[in-house]
């Protein structure tokens, strides 16, 4: 499976590159950026066998197999429909789109083409997040009342683009995002936002979130993120049910080191989960779906369900969906 990269982005070598030269029979064979110098110098520091000149030259390559999108999150619909268009398919980083409205236009377009289409929620494919999902699911903690999560992160240029509402920045959209994907899959269920409240930094770009869900079944959840230079890096996950509480330390990349504790019923239990890198996990699982047709968990549907609580998160917080015009039109 020879990838095709979408953005020379600082994700792209522990996303695709490092995975591919892991796994027999992937390779991470091309990229292109809007800069060819930026692609060129990218491709040499990395081993990447070709460097495209555009975008649009990747996309129709016939040489490239699947398309990772790494581009800026205004740029994940246009450009993953056009890869879908070029019959490609894609595995598109998070944020999956701007907005709910792109997402279901990008999931319409897979399912017309008959091509795989998921989200780079990398951390769902570890063995970790699976161990995470039974015990809620399979009633080890009891009837769950409460999930708590935070991700802070802190950002010390205010150029980044994760400070741009133009490109889709946002603490919700980069960070908030991974809280509420962890809850959702947790649960199996789809929650409806009850507030939010936003700290905002640049025109219209939260630089903080916290926000309160309410889920179907009865469950609480509640997040925060921050992206603040003055932020301290916290990525934890706390629910609690009748019968006992999970508590975990960095589900998000925790192959930099984690901690499981499940107390229950009067017992404790604490452990790490092996494997290996999440990234490694989820491009060998988008691989073998590629492959065998199978389905992922970041499917397009799990997409759109993502980015519906974000929408409504920030229309909660009196903000504009990512995405909008002044006069909140796509």
């Amino acid at each position: 499976m020879k990838v095709g990269i979408l953005g020379a982005a600082k994700i792209a070598p522990a996303a695709i590159i490092e995975p591919a030269r892991k796994t027999p029979g992937l390779e991470a064979f091309g990229v292109a950026a809007r800069d060819p110098g930026r692609a060129r110098a990218f491709a040499a520091e990395h081993g990447v066998a070709r460097v495209f000149e555009s975008y649009e030259e990747l996309c129709t390559a016939p040489e490239v197999d699947v398309v990772y999108n790494a581009l800026p999150i205004s740029h994940h619909c246009a450009w993953t429909l056009r890869a879908l268009e070029a019959g490609k398919p894609v595995l598109c980083e998070k944020a999956f789109a701007a907005n709910a409205d792109e997402a279901r236009r990008m999931a319409a377009a897979a399912q017309k083409a008959g091509l795989l289409l998921a989200e780079a929620f990398h951390w769902r494919f570890h063995p970790l997040a699976d161990r995470m999902v039974t015990t809620v699911r399979e009633g080890h903690l009891g009837r769950i009342h409460s999930l708590n999560s935070h991700f802070d992160v802190p950002l010390g240029d205010w150029n980044d683009i994760r400070f741009d509402y133009a490109t889709g920045g946002g603490a919700t959209m980069d960070l908030g995002c991974y809280p509420i994907h962890m809850m959702r899959h947790l649960m199996g269920e789809e929650p409806t936002v009850v507030s939010a409240r936003a700290e905002v930094g640049p025109p219209e770009v939260d630089i903080a979130m916290t926000a309160e869900l309410l889920f179907p079944s009865g469950a609480r959840g509640a997040f925060s993120c921050r992206m603040q230079p003055e932020a301290k890096f916290r990525m934890d996950l706390v629910a609690q049910g009748e019968r006992g509480t999970m508590e975990v330390t960095n589900p998000l990349v925790p192959h930099f080191g984690h901690l499981l504790r499940i107390e229950a019923d009067g017992k404790t239990e604490t452990i790490s989960v092996d494997g290996e890198t999440t990234y490694t996990h989820q491009l060998r699982a988008f691989a073998q779906a590629w492959k065998g047709g199978t389905k992922v968990h970041t499917h397009p549907g799990d997409a759109i369900a993502n980015m519906v609580v974000l929408d409504s998160v920030y229309q909660s917080a009196g903000l504009r969906r990512r995405g909008e015009s002044p006069t909140n039109e796509l």
